[in-house]
């Protein structure tokens, strides 16, 4: 596969809607599909975007390539596990220098990781909603998307949480 397939998901509001648990229409909601373009989830690979993120809003619905799993395996390497977590905007990349740390989506709240070689673990790790990269998917275990369609979709849940008056939102992660 591609890093990074030819064209943006091509799933619907409704097949969306009934692939996730009840979902709050009249708030802001994100959910990330892992394995999206792999019949199989066995299939789903590293390092590459063939997971897909909708953002669901009260009048909204869009879609992108994304990369829900860490690009490599190495002992200690988190992977979000499937669930429902919380998450707002904030600021990505806060141990490196002022000039590479840019607006994003962080924790909210605890979330679970499973990482390479350990037992599950629960807390606050810096698992970040963030721009990924063109020649990989600069992924230690956060959620990414491709860098030409990150701007759109970093804009759509800023304006959505505007419009519906809230200050964070759910992320679902379905397997």
């Amino acid at each position: 596969m591609l890093l990074i397939p030819d064209q943006r998901p091509r799933i619907s509001r409704e097949v969306a809607l009934s692939r996730l648990p009840a979902v709050n229409l009249t708030v802001v909601t994100v959910a990330g599909f892992r394995g999206y373009y792999h019949d199989d989830r066995a299939d789903n690979e590293r390092g590459i975007y063939d997971d897909c993120i909708v953002i669901l809003g009260p009048e909204h619905f869009s879609a992108y390539n994304a990369n829900v799993d860490p690009s490599v395996f190495r002992p200690g390497i988190a992977t979000l596990q499937p669930g429902k977590w919380r998450y707002k905007p904030g600021i990505h990349g806060l141990s490196k220098p002022a000039s590479q740390q840019y607006q994003a989506y962080v924790q909210a709240a605890e979330v679970v990781v499973q990482r390479d070689g350990s037992e599950p673990d629960r807390g606050y790790f810096g698992i970040n909603i963030h721009r990924g990269g063109s020649s990989g998917t600069s992924s230690l275990g956060c959620q990414t998307i491709p860098p030409a369609q990150w701007e759109a979709f970093r804009s759509t849940p800023n304006d959505q949480l505007r419009r519906a008056g809230q200050r964070a939102f759910d992320y679902l992660l379905i397997s």
